[in-house]
């Protein structure tokens, strides 16, 4: 299975590259895999990015084999053992979702896709610095019973039972961000409300796989 994983990273990274929600060395995979998960190396840009150096840990941060593990390894860590359901993790500095990050405000329902993260909002977690236990902190808590949330003046993350759903679900998110901030350049958006939110919720569990793809419902 670990070889399969690997693949499957790397082609997330290189999706994430594409499709421009990453650039450079930002951003950072990983999944999870029995008692320990892999993740996606520290500063190496996704073209030198091979399957055999993504890095493998156990959930203390130390590294089974070789390699330097991105320097986010700890949320990713920290996320999976707090989160038994879930078994991926995807990190991205995606623009617009940044954007509204630096703003430090939540990703609030104008629009009923914003179900896809498992509630009636995005949440943004309070700034701290890269690679922190502060910001390890931060992130579980603004995941709790959602798979994203915002990193302020960072970036995103976002969460699936595999890869795939982790990887739709940041897309989604981006583009959702990239709405609501062309809307505000106009008005302020209309929110849909709690009982709304709540019958969108409701209808996206009958979706099953098709809530947590691109294609909306």
């Amino acid at each position: 299975m670990s070889a399969q994983l690997r693949e499957q990273i790397l082609a997330a990274c290189k999706q994430l590259e594409t499709t421009g929600l990453n650039r450079g060395t930002s951003g950072n995979v990983s999944c999870r895999e029995d008692d320990h998960f892999l993740i996606t190396p520290s500063g190496v840009p996704v073209d030198e990015i091979t399957p055999s150096r993504i890095v493998t840990l156990n959930f203390d941060g130390k590294v089974i084999g070789v390699g330097k593990p991105s320097s986010e390894w700890q949320f990713h860590a920290d996320i999976l053992r707090a989160r038994p359901e879930i078994n991926a993790v995807v990190h991205t500095h995606a623009p617009h979702a940044t954007a509204l990050a630096c703003l430090r405000e939540d990703l609030p329902p104008f629009h009923y896709m914003i179900a896809i993260a498992g509630g009636d909002s995005v949440r943004c977690a309070p700034y701290a610095l890269f690679g922190t236990d502060t910001l390890s902190h931060h992130a579980v808590e603004a995941l709790r019973d959602r798979k994203a949330c915002l990193l302020a003046n960072h970036g995103m993350i976002t969460l699936g039972r595999d890869l795939d759903e982790a990887m739709s679900i940041a897309i989604e998110l981006e583009s959702l961000c990239q709405q609501y901030l062309i809307a505000r350049q106009v008005g302020n958006p209309t929110l849909l409300s709690e009982e709304e939110m709540q019958a969108v919720i409701e209808r996206f569990k009958s979706y099953g796989k098709h809530a947590t793809e691109t294609t909306r419902p």
